[in-house]
């Protein structure tokens, strides 16, 4: 009898524990099916226009920009070319005579560059230096300046010029301005001359014509300088150039008009630059401009054709990564 609800008990107890089992299994799969999903969707393709494709396009920018610089550069390279044909042109041209060339004339623009002979007196008192300008002799440096002296006309000379004009007479030392600036401060210092003395009125007369018939004799015949020149303009300086200061005479560019007013000259002066290929030994300065630097510019056609090679190497470089830019994101997606 024992034996038998021993093993009733024993029976019971299993069956209930299997019942809670299979329970306890029904239960963790329905909370396992009804967890939200752990897994990282899929990135979902952007929408194609819009802003992908304004986007697309300015990576493209850069090359186009730098590809119309390119080509800017090779039409300046053929307008430097057909600038300094000109020049060459209008320096191998027969000179003209200064008196031909009037500065109330109209054409005195189209005439830049004609070569024009000269025959007059300098002042040089009134010399401009234009400067400092650097000159190169040999591998060795040395600072100078322009000197801008006026052409005076001479008195009963046919051959002479009508009006003054302003003439760059060449490159000298800065001790050619350093001299100039202190005889202009010595002109400027008042007279030390004692008043003369009172005397009778016959010692008074023949101080008076023994004077004059000193002054006859004594005085200074004229020697006429004869200039080859070029007709020129004004220069346009560059922003870093500073500004003229005629009151404290710095010059920094040729201005002709205003260079023509602190010379006491009227504004439409004609202003040249003097040539000389040949330059005598005994007396070198001022050094005139040869023909070469007067045909030169500071930009010759071989530099534009650098700058052309190197904004078009610009252009495809800029090109280049952006194709790549865009092949990258082909290829993550």
């Amino acid at each position: 009898m024992a034996a038998f609800i021993s093993k009733t008990l024993t029976r019971n107890l299993l069956r209930r524990s299997a019942d809670t089992t299979q329970a306890l299994q029904l239960r963790f799969s329905s909370v396992a099916t009804s967890a939200p999903s752990t897994t990282v969707p899929e990135p979902q393709p952007l929408e194609k226009g819009g802003p992908s494709r304004w986007s697309k396009l300015l990576l493209f920018v850069p090359g186009v920009i730098t590809f119309g610089l390119g080509t800017w550069q090779i039409i300046r390279r053929k307008d430097k070319i057909d600038m300094l044909e000109y020049r060459q042109n209008r320096l191998r041209m027969d000179p003209l005579n200064c008196n031909e060339v009037s500065p109330s004339s109209e054409n005195v623009d189209s005439l830049e560059f004609c070569r024009v002979l000269c025959r007059g007196v300098f002042d040089e008192k009134k010399s401009i230096f234009i400067g400092p300008r650097s000159r190169s002799i040999s591998g060795v440096t040395e600072n100078g300046y322009y000197v801008i002296t006026p052409l005076m006309p001479l008195a009963n000379d046919p051959k002479s010029v009508q009006a003054p004009i302003l003439v760059n007479r060449g490159w000298v030392p800065r001790d050619w301005r350093d001299k100039s600036l202190e005889l202009a401060a010595a002109d400027d210092q008042p007279s030390s001359t004692a008043p003369p003395s009172q005397d009778s009125g016959k010692s008074s007369w023949w101080v008076f014509s023994s004077k004059k018939k000193v002054d006859e004799d004594q005085v200074p015949t004229v020697k006429p300088t004869e200039v080859t020149g070029v007709v020129r303009g004004s220069e346009k300086p560059s922003i870093f150039v500073p500004a003229n200061d005629p009151n404290s005479f710095q010059w920094f560019y040729v201005d002709g008009p205003a260079i023509a007013r602190a010379c006491g000259l009227p504004e439409n002066t004609l202003y040249i630059e003097g040539i000389n290929d040949n330059v005598d030994p005994s007396n070198p300065y001022p050094v005139p401009k040869d023909t070469n630097t007067l045909v030169r510019s500071s930009v010759m056609p071989q530099d534009h054709l650098n700058y052309t090679f190197t904004w078009y190497s610009l252009s495809a470089a800029v090109t280049f990564m952006a194709f790549k830019r865009l092949q990258s994101k082909k290829s993550r997606r």
